[in-house]
């Protein structure tokens, strides 16, 4: 009960209680949660970004990252729309509040908020029994990783996003926060940025533990530097699960993955 309640109020700030019938998806990872709701009959529209999961394969297309198609989406006639704010650029959000057509934005910036958020999904879709149970069950999974996983003492991770120029995530970017649950740590978690820029220098400052990436010439280009602790002990891994990068419930099971990757024997 206590959790049909959080999802009950969570809808109360985000936006009127009612079940929506037709639904447009602005961002690939909410069009996932939908569809892991047991949900993508009420899709008559996403946003476009990568491969798109089989349940949706053929709904209209109402554009891709930072390319909304307005008129598209008008033809539509949603009575509902799920935004991530980064996937639509500031003029075009700006047209959609002045379209007035019910939204609920989401943006999380931990696995506890994502849980939070797929409950309060169910609910604008009429169907909060559904994320009750499913965020039960991330839930679940988070706590039982964060107990295999947990260390005293963190590691010190550095995630790279890109080399040229050299990106990584901040503080407040839910990957950090998987990093948590494996029992490490961001060593640029100070910073407020998503996804901010640093040098070279300031990752040889930092000494990380263990770098990861997602491709093996960025990791291997580490090797430069034999003085990070990183490189001595050949902790240069490579991420293959794009899962990390898409906020829904399947970001728990690429968490999972991720624990294993650095911390293998557990």
């Amino acid at each position: 009960m206590r959790r049909l309640w959080l999802a009950v109020l969570l809808l109360a700030i985000n936006g009127p209680v009612f079940a929506a019938l037709r639904v447009v998806s602005l961002a690939p990872s909410l069009s996932e949660i939908v569809v892991e709701l047991d949900s993508a009959d009420l899709l008559v529209g996403v946003l476009d970004a990568g491969e798109r999961p089989a349940a949706i394969a053929n709904l209209p297309s109402v554009g891709r990252y930072g390319q909304l198609d307005m008129e598209r989406l008008l033809s539509l006639k949603p009575d509902l729309l799920l935004l991530w704010p980064g996937s639509v650029g500031p003029a075009q959000r700006d047209q959609l509040k002045r379209l007035n057509i019910p939204t609920y934005v989401a943006e999380s910036h931990s696995l506890e908020q994502l849980s939070a958020q797929i409950e309060a999904i169910a609910g604008q879709l009429g169907r909060p029994e559904r994320g009750v149970k499913l965020a039960a069950d991330l839930r679940q999974k988070l706590d039982n990783l964060r107990q295999r996983y947990h260390r005293d003492t963190p590691l010190k991770v550095f995630y790279q996003v890109w080399d040229k120029p050299l990106y990584t995530v901040g503080g407040g970017q839910i990957i950090s926060d998987a990093l948590e649950v494996c029992g490490a740590r961001n060593v640029f978690g100070d910073l407020s940025l998503p996804a901010p820029q640093v040098s070279i220098e300031a990752v040889l400052q930092r000494d990380p533990e263990v770098i990861l990436a997602s491709d093996q010439a960025q990791l291997d280009a580490w090797k430069a530097w034999p003085q990070v602790a990183a490189v001595k002990q050949g902790a240069l891994l490579l991420v293959t699960d794009k899962g990390l990068e898409r906020p829904s419930g399947q970001m728990i099971d690429a968490t999972a993955k991720l624990c294993h990757l650095i911390q293998p024997d557990n």
